[in-house]
C-alpha cells in the first residue's frame, strides 16, 4: 500500500512542545525540527523568570501559542489544553521534555533519596506525562503521536544518575502502556532516549562532563548527537512514514547503547 505524504510532511499539524528552557534544550530542538517540517507550534514556559527566554524562541519559531506551565501547580496543565482546544480545536503531536528532582535527592545515591524527593521526581518527570496524555488524547481526533524523553540510565546503571534512573524506567513503562491503551485511537507513543547532551538540566548531574567524554569515545559514529538529531528523529516518527511504529524506546545516541 502506498502512503501519500505531503511536503513539507508535517504542514498544518499542531504540535505542543513542553520543556523549552533555552536554545540548547532538547525541547527546543524538537520544536525547531517540527517547525522546519511545517508544523504549527504551541510552547510553554516554566515561570516568569523563564518567560523572556522562551518568548524570544517562540517568536523565532512563529509559535502562535505560548503559555505558562509548571506541572506541579494545580490547574496550569488543564489551562494549556483548554487554550489549545480554543485556538486549534485539535492536536496532532505532544512532546514531553521535562524532568526534575530536588537537588539533594538527585546528587545523593538512591539509598539516600527521601520519600518526598522520590515522589516529587516521579510526579514531575513521569506522571505528568500520563496526565498530559489524558488531556491530549481527546484532541487527537485523527490520531497523533506522543513523545517522552528518557535516557540510557533507565535500563542500565549510570554513575551519578541516581534517582532519575528508576524514574526514567517508570516513564518508559508508561509509554508502553499508553501505546497499548491509545493504539486503537491511532495515537502512537514513543519513549526517546537521547545520548548525553550539554543541557541546563544535565548540568545538575555530578561529573557530567566525564559522561559526555565517555559517550563520545564509545559512540560507533564517533561523535555526540545534538538537539536537532533528537528533534528530527521525533519529527520523522510523527510522519505517516512511521505510522506503524509505537511503544518502543528509540535511542538517538550515535549507537552508544549497543556498546558493552
Amino acid at each position: 500500500m502506498t502512503v501519500t505524504v505531503p511536503k513539507p510532511v508535517l504542514k498544518g499539524r499542531k504540535a505542543l512542545v513542553v520543556g523549552v528552557a533555552n536554545d540548547q534544550s532538547i525541547a527546543y530542538g524538537c520544536a525547531a525540527a517540527f517547525r522546519e517540517l511545517g508544523a504549527d507550534l504551541a510552547l510553554t514556559y516554566l515561570n516568569e523568570k523563564a518567560k523572556p527566554h522562551v518568548e524570544a524562541l517562540a517568536r523565532k519559531l512563529k509559535a502562535p501559542i505560548l503559555l505558562p506551565l509548571d506541572v506541579s501547580v494545580p490547574g496550569q496543565l488543564e489551562a494549556v489544553f483548554d487554550a489549545i482546544r480554543a485556538k486549534w480545536g485539535r492536536l496532532d503531536v505532544l512532546v514531553h521534555s521535562i524532568a526534575w528532582a530536588p537537588k539533594g535527592d538527585l546528587q545523593g545515591g538512591l539509598l539516600e533519596c527521601s520519600a518526598e524527593g522520590f515522589a516529587k521526581a516521579m510526579d514531575v518527570s513521569c506522571h505528568s506525562f500520563v496526565r498530559m496524555a489524558r488531556l491530549a488524547a481527546p484532541l487527537m481526533k485523527d490520531g497523533g503521536s506522543m513523545f517522552a524523553m528518557s535516557y540510557y540510565g533507565a535500563n542500565k546503571v549510570v554513575a551519578n544518575y541516581n534517582v532519575m534512573g528508576p524514574v526514567k524506567a517508570a516513564l518508559e513503562a508508561c509509554c508502553r502502556y499508553l501505546a497499548h491503551e491509545l493504539g486503537k485511537r491511532r495515537i502512537r507513543v514513543h519513549a526517546i532516549s537521547p545520548g548525553p547532551l550539554k543541557t541546563r538540566a544535565a548540568s545538575g548531574l555530578r561529573d557530567f562532563d566525564l559522561l559526555l567524554n565517555q559517550a563520545a569515545r564509545r559512540a560507533p559514529v564517533g561523535e555526540l548527537v545534538d538537539i536537532m538529531d533528537v528533534g528530527f528523529a521525533c519529527a520523522w516518527l510523527a510522519t505517516p512514514y512511521a505510522r506503524r511504529l509505537t511503544g518502543g524506546t528509540v535511542y538517538v545516541d550515535g549507537g552508544v547503547n549497543i556498546m558493552g
